[in-house]
C-alpha cells in the first residue's frame, strides 16, 4: 500500500477564506497532486476568520490569520486527535514529497515529537537516509506544520492567553501565528520539533490577505497581478 499525505496525520485542516475561491481551487489541485482526495473525512476546510478590528495585532489580517490557526487547533483538541496537520491555502508541495511520504510516516511513528514542519524556509542540510531532523530555533511561516495531540492542551491554552495580553508582553502578546508557535516552542524546549530536510512545501505566490500590495486593491491591476504570479510560480516549479 502506497503511503500518501493523507496517511501522515489523523486529520488535516486547510485554512481558506471563503471569498478566496482562487486559493481554494489551487489548494485542491495541490492536494490532488499528493493523491489526497477532498472527499475523505481526514480533510476539513476551515473557513478563515476576518475580524473587524486588529485588537492589538499588527493589523486585522494578522489577527484573522492567528485566530484561524487557533480555531483549527481548538477544534483538533476538541476532537481529541492524535495528530493534526495544518495547511494554509497558498501551500505548494515539492515534487519530491510523494516519494518521501512513506519514509516520513515511518520516522514520525518511530520517535517522540511535538511539532513537525514539513514546509519552512530554513537552510537545513539533509542527512542521508533521513527525511526529518530535530531543530531548535525560530521558524518563519506556518503554511504546513503538524502538531502531536499530546501538545495540544498546553499549546491551545497559550495561544488563547496571547490574545488577552497587550502587544509586546514579555510572556507573549498579539503576534503572527508563526511567531507564537516559535515563542511557545522556546518556552518548552523539552518538546521535540522536527523539520523536513529539504522542505517539502513552500508558499505559492498569490495576493496576500495579511499585507496586500497597493495594486491588489485596484480592479484590473489586481487581476493582472494574479496572472503574473501564476505564471512566475509555474516557471519556478
Amino acid at each position: 500500500m502506497v503511503t500518501t499525505l493523507a496517511d501522515l496525520f489523523t486529520k488535516t485542516y486547510a485554512i481558506n477564506l471563503p471569498e478566496r475561491v482562487d486559493r481554494r481551487k489551487a489548494l485542491m489541485s495541490e492536494l490532488d497532486s499528493q493523491k489526497f482526495r477532498p472527499q475523505t473525512r481526514r480533510l476539513q476546510l476551515f473557513p478563515g476568520i476576518r475580524p473587524e478590528t486588529s485588537a492589538g495585532f499588527p493589523n486585522r489580517g494578522v489577527r484573522g490569520c492567528y485566530l484561524s490557526h487557533l480555531g483549527v487547533l481548538q477544534q483538533a483538541l476538541k476532537e481529541q486527535l492524535d495528530s493534526v496537520l495544518v495547511l494554509e491555502d497558498d501551500v505548494t508541495f515539492a515534487p519530491l514529497f510523494r516519494e518521501r511520504t512513506g519514509m516520513i510516516e515511518r520516522e514520525l511513528r518511530e520517535q517522540s515529537w511535538g511539532f513537525v514542519y514539513l514546509g519552512h524556509q530554513l537552510a537545513v542540510t539533509p542527512t542521508p537516509g533521513r527525511c526529518l531532523l530535530p531543530f531548535v530555533g525560530d521558524i518563519l511561516t506556518a503554511h504546513c506544520y503538524g502538531v502531536h495531540g499530546s501538545v495540544l492542551p498546553e499549546l491551545v491554552r497559550f495561544l488563547e492567553t496571547v490574545t488577552e495580553r497587550p502587544p509586546g508582553h514579555p510572556d507573549g502578546g498579539p503576534m503572527f501565528p508563526d511567531g507564537a508557535l516559535s515563542f511557545f516552542r522556546a518556552k518548552h524546549p523539552e518538546i521535540v520539533t522536527l523539520v523536513a530536510a529539504p522542505s517539502m512545501a513552500q508558499q505559492r505566490s498569490s495576493r496576500s490577505d495579511l499585507t496586500p500590495r497597493w495594486f491588489d486593491r485596484v480592479p484590473g491591476l489586481r487581476e493582472t497581478a494574479g496572472l503574473w504570479r501564476t505564471l512566475t510560480s509555474s516557471r519556478a516549479r
